[in-house]
């Protein structure tokens, strides 16, 4: 045995005492670096949480939009807490340096992305919608199957009071690659019907009643004017879509919707004109009756005529056939 090496211990309780005197040794020389660690954190932390407050402040004063204001302050306070830690940990670990701390971020960031990939789609598509403001809160939207009021956009989702009053919580990242149709995003809103006249029917004239008709309505713009054309020869009717422009928000859509139907109805049965609905005519043929095939006689089908192509009764035919009959 070296005599400059420690002799034994004299026991397995010396060992424990020996390696716990170690340990304690190791934290007190660490101390000062974990303090000087939990100090940078701390001037991150105050740094973060003033930076949060100045950039809400500024947002708010230069944007209309609230809820912008609030995403960009929590994103520049996530990102200064992410920075104080890897500083705080760098100075209270100086093995741990910063090339081996972004080596382990990568890993970590990797396994974090697919562990949260929906928050972090979402949480992405929410500023991106924030930054554009394709919409804003207050505009009447339709995605996917629901159509409403936009109450609010947060960087999770969005939410939307329909127009039955519940609420539908849309994930931004849905809104963000879905179609979205922004109701309100003109002062104006085309709405159109299309009414029927009957075949016998003028449609110049018919044409001009609807059009007084429609622009005698309460809540229909003047301008644009409201306009009536020949839409369609249908089966039953001539079809006249009759067009005119609202603000674009429901109530007035929907009430001067209403107003037009009952002007459009009143004017035209008033001045005589006919609103034919679909009609069809069925026909039952008895292929059983001797005058079948028989145009001259016959009754269903199609009208008597002297240039009958002969009979052709399938009754006549079926009575020809053998019948096999049981002994």
């Amino acid at each position: 045995m070296s005599p400059l090496a420690p002799p034994p211990p004299a026991n397995a309780a010396d060992a424990v005492m020996d390696a716990a005197r170690g340990m304690a040794s190791g934290f007190t020389a660490m101390i000062p670096l974990l303090t000087a660690g939990l100090v940078v954190f701390l001037i991150f932390w105050a740094t973060a949480t003033g930076v949060r407050g100045a950039v809400e402040n500024l947002a708010r004063r230069r944007s209309e939009f609230p809820s912008a204001a609030t995403a960009f302050s929590r994103l520049a306070y996530i990102v200064l807490m992410l920075l104080g830690v890897m500083i705080a940990v760098t100075v209270a670990f100086p093995s741990v340096t910063p090339a081996k701390l972004f080596s382990a971020l990568g890993i970590g960031g990797v396994a974090i992305g697919f562990a949260f990939k929906d928050i972090l789609q979402n949480f992405l598509a929410g500023i991106l919608l924030l930054i554009r403001h394709p919409f804003r809160a207050g505009d009447e939207i339709t995605t996917g199957d629901f159509t409403g009021t936009v109450e609010s956009i947060e960087t999770r989702a969005t939410y939307i009071r329909t127009y039955d009053g519940q609420r539908i919580i849309v994930p931004n990242s849905v809104i963000y690659t879905e179609v979205v149709t922004v109701i309100t995003a003109y002062d104006l809103l085309r709405s159109h019907y299309d009414v029927g006249i009957g075949y016998g029917d003028e449609v110049s004239s018919a044409s001009k009643i609807a059009l007084d008709a429609v622009k005698a309505v309460e809540g229909v713009l003047a301008t644009p004017e409201p306009d009536v054309l020949l839409w369609d020869l249908a089966g039953s009717s001539k079809n006249l879509r009759v067009s005119w422009w609202t603000r674009p928000t429901r109530p007035h859509v929907t009430v001067v919707r209403s107003r037009v139907l009952q002007a459009l109805a009143e004017a035209l049965s008033g001045a005589g004109f006919d609103l034919p609905f679909p009609t069809q005519m069925v026909l039952f043929h008895d292929q059983t009756e001797d005058a079948d095939g028989d145009r001259t006689r016959q009754r269903e089908g199609w009208p008597a005529s002297q240039s009958s192509p002969g009979r052709g009764s399938a009754g006549s035919a079926a009575r020809r056939l053998p019948v096999k009959r049981d002994k």
